[in-house]
């Protein structure tokens, strides 16, 4: 069942109880990747495996999404800042014992490519963050996967 979680701002990517983040260098260049995470929201599903439906709402203020196993979210973006950061709450999911979720986006010049940054931030019921803990690894390949899919994605000729 969907439920409204508490609304968050930026700052809580900083603060969350429980914040889980993963760094990966990309060939690709920072405008090329803002682009795809910001302003191609429908491509998620071409190269973030787990993410099985993805629309912009809201005349691109917000996000619907569905991942695989059935989770889904209903979103709004908190920042879209070319090509530095993209971020996102969520406003609504069935989560079971979540209250509040953010994402960011970091993406900072490595070279010719780009430094990717994701950071997963929320806070629940005790038992939501004690799985959350546990699915750092998880989350961690999904994170590597999707942005190396991403990133042939955006340099294949």
């Amino acid at each position: 069942m969907a439920h409204r979680l508490r609304p968050v701002g930026l700052d809580f990517v900083g603060t969350a109880p429980v914040r889980l983040a993963f760094a990966r260098e990309v060939s690709a260049a920072p405008d090329a990747v803002f682009r795809a995470l910001a302003e191609d929201v429908p491509g998620w599903t071409a190269w973030f495996s787990a993410v099985t439906f993805a629309r912009p709402i809201g005349e691109g203020a917000g996000r619907e999404i569905r991942l695989k196993g059935g989770t889904h979210f209903v979103e709004t973006v908190l920042t879209a800042e070319r090509p530095e950061v993209y971020a996102y709450r969520v406003d609504v999911t069935n989560a079971p014992g979540a209250r509040a979720m953010a994402e960011e986006w970091r993406l900072a010049p490595a070279g010719t490519g780009t430094r990717v940054r994701w950071t997963f931030a929320a806070d629940g019921t005790a038992p939501f963050r004690f799985v959350l803990g546990r699915a750092r690894p998880g989350l961690g390949r999904a994170f590597r996967d999707a942005v190396t899919s991403l990133d042939r994605r955006l340099t294949r000729p």
